[in-house]
């Protein structure tokens, strides 16, 4: 009796569906994710699973090939090809997400790589969600050529559109170089995970080729190297988990789109807490420094201030806070870090924040101490009237409620930049220590009496007079105050609670620019 050759069992339609799920969640295997492990960073499933509430991921183009046939890239297929996308929760507030796979031909992107991530971000723009992209690609699939460069530029697009309808947010958490570094740069926030993510246009070995100049990745790119020198990225985390809890932290601050408002959390910090503290916070003397962030801290809700961009241009601090529970944007001078004055880092900084605040219906509270703009030549070759005219042009520009606190100088240029009455800011408090002049006194008495300085007798006692007068004009905040570019002159103790009735009081504030396209920012 000769034996029959056995069929394997034929799957069902649901076994199927389950292998081939399976599959797509395989990523490039065991191997290769034993390797992402090894190099100290989490796959992009686990990265979703981490941001996300739990359970609450839905994902979309799980089963998505590539359609590429040459250089035999038709003998490596992967589900999801390389990316996975999709929506889901974090805190309860609606998101879009897209992880590139490291593990997938190292994240590289290809036409349906591309369309996969224009698929949420389309969606994201219609529902009104942010984004929120972990970079992890090696770029452009070099195997398809000019339709892995076209994919690049659709992203580029919707980055573009999506630019202050909704929020978007990029981790760097692996290589992003080439053409992939300009969608993450278009974004709102960066942040990069040290050690583990670079980003730049050309790689050190062909800067070693054109310009014959060595460079470690670390050095040309790294975390340390955008967050402290570039200002590229925003912030610097020490792990993969590290830098999505800071994309939960930061959305905690951030309405979901442009038409909301930002979140309001019930308060655990008395309105009227008094800091008398902040009293005597400012040296006597006006050439001594002292951190603005001790001041932040003594106002804000349960002295929590999460600052962005820390480490680039200090002579600036920004960030978000909340004030009896309303999430408002700070942007202060920093007296700790050359005098606080202003250039064109700084500028910079502060001008892309203050834009940032705007488009989301951020309040911005400006603490002002600033004794002008960086002298130099450097500074003038480089820039700094355009540059500096960025912050004033931000500024100007922002129609949520805008308060300024002037703690001491407010001179020149940079007075009226920094969120005085003069550019629409609605209410302007200084305290009793607030210098309010075109320059410090004794610049001013240099100008104004070297004449009469020359030819005194005791040319030291003449200056001396001089400044001392010019200080009891000038060095306070009253000259400003009877005309009305300072609403209120207050004891610094009390600034919180000022701040949060101001802010009540601007609860409901409409204004407008005139209609226009846009305007032609300075850049």
């Amino acid at each position: 009796m000769s034996s029959q050759k056995q069929q394997p069992a034929k799957l069902s339609k649901l076994d199927q569906l389950r292998e081939r799920e399976q599959q797509a969640e395989q990523g490039g295997g065991p191997a290769r994710v034993q390797k992402q492990h090894a190099a100290g960073k989490m796959t992009a499933r686990e990265r979703i699973d981490f941001l996300l509430d739990e359970g609450t991921f839905q994902e979309f183009d799980k089963l998505v090939e590539h359609r590429s046939r040459d250089f035999e890239l038709d003998k490596q297929i992967y589900p999801g090809d390389g990316v996975v996308t999709g929506h889901g929760l974090i805190d309860g507030r609606k998101v879009f997400v897209f992880a590139q796979d490291f593990t997938v031909f190292g994240g590289s992107l290809s036409e349906t790589h591309a369309e996969k991530i224009c698929k949420v971000m389309d969606l994201a723009m219609k529902v009104g969600a942010p984004i929120i992209g972990l970079n992890d690609s090696g770029g452009a699939r070099i195997q398809e050529g000019v339709v892995s460069l076209g994919g690049y530029a659709d992203i580029f697009l919707r980055n573009t559109l999506a630019s202050g309808v909704v929020p978007q947010i990029s981790c760097i958490m692996g290589p992003c170089a080439g053409g992939a570094v300009y969608s993450p740069a278009i974004t709102d926030f960066n942040i990069m995970v040290k050690d583990t993510s670079y980003m730049f246009i050309t790689g050190p070995e062909v800067i070693k080729t054109v310009t014959h100049e060595d460079v470690t990745k670390e050095e040309l790119g790294g975390a340390a190297t955008h967050n402290r020198k570039s200002g590229v990225a925003h912030f610097s985390a020490d792990s993969d988990e590290h830098a999505l809890r800071m994309v939960r932290e930061l959305l905690s601050f951030i309405p979901s789109n442009n038409l909301d408002d930002p979140p309001r959390l019930a308060a655990t910090d008395s309105a009227e807490r008094v800091e008398t503290k902040l009293n005597s916070i400012v040296p006597d003397a006006s050439n001594q420094p002292y951190d603005i962030r001790a001041v932040i801290d003594l106002i804000v809700d349960d002295g929590y201030f999460f600052e962005v961009h820390r480490d680039y241009a200090p002579n600036i601090v920004v960030g978000f806070a909340r004030l009896d529970g309303r999430s408002v944007g700070i942007v202060a001078n920093q007296p700790a870090y050359l005098a606080g004055v202003l250039d064109i880092d700084s500028s910079i900084k502060g001008a892309r924040f203050v834009r940032f605040c705007d488009c989301f219906n951020i309040p911005i509270v400006t603490f002002e101490d600033v004794p002008g703009f960086l002298p130099g030549i450097s500074q003038e070759h480089g820039g700094i009237i355009k540059h500096g005219a960025k912050l004033l042009y931000a500024f100007a520009e922002a129609t949520v409620p805008k308060i300024t606190v002037i703690t001491r100088k407010a001179y020149g240029g940079a007075y009226c930049v920094m969120g005085s009455k003069h550019i629409r800011t609605d209410i302007n408090f200084a305290w009793p220590t607030a210098e309010i002049a075109v320059m410090g006194p004794e610049g001013a008495v240099d100008i104004l009496y070297r004449r009469e300085i020359a030819e005194a007798s005791d040319k030291p006692s003449a200056r001396r007079s001089r400044v001392n007068e010019f200080e009891e004009k000038f060095a306070n905040p009253y000259v400003a105050a009877e005309r009305g570019f300072i609403d209120e002159v207050i004891e610094p103790a009390q600034t919180r609670s000022k701040l949060i009735r101001a802010l009540a009081l601007l609860e409901n504030k409409r204004d407008q620019n005139p209609p226009k396209k846009h305007g032609n920012i300075p850049l």
